[in-house]
């Protein structure tokens, strides 16, 4: 087979080969960027932007609150979250919650559940042991065998 002559004008064949594993597979450059963050308020922004949301509102200036969402870069559902959980728990409310759902025990009520759990099946060993020690002896009376006297000492 005869070898491909250079072309001016196109790069040398290890220039080429170097480009296309650059490149990669589907011959689209790599790029590595890194993924956005997501935004944080701490509780003092977040009543700091209530309170200032609420004085553009008071101004009576047109535009004013809008003005300040698009200087902050928030949302108004943002604004009106934060106002709610501030009317209803007050600075408290700001603070961050975990996110998910809700768990639908706490720790005292998990404990609890645990603790029961554990008194049934204990509750139930004694129940067996209880029957054994009652077959027991009815055998050493069947059996006409005498018990032995249990010791005062234990």
């Amino acid at each position: 087979m005869p070898k491909a002559s250079p072309v001016p004008g196109r790069e040398s064949s290890k220039e080429a080969e170097r480009a296309q594993r650059d490149r990669g597979l589907s011959g689209a450059s790599v790029e590595s960027v890194a993924p956005k963050t997501r935004r944080r308020f701490s509780p003092s922004e977040k009543l700091r932007l209530v309170k200032a949301g609420e004085a553009a509102v008071a101004s009576g200036e047109r535009g004013a609150l809008e003005a300040l969402l698009r200087k902050e870069g928030i949302y108004s559902s943002h604004l009106s979250a934060w106002r709610q959980q501030l009317g209803t728990l007050g600075a408290a409310g700001l603070e961050p919650r975990p996110p998910g759902r809700k768990p639908k025990l706490g720790a005292k009520e998990r404990q609890l559940a645990a603790a029961t759990k554990a008194l049934a099946v204990l509750q139930r060993k004694l129940q067996v042991a209880n029957a054994i020690i009652a077959l027991q002896k009815k055998a050493h009376e069947v059996l006409g065998l005498a018990l032995p006297e249990p010791d005062e000492t234990n």
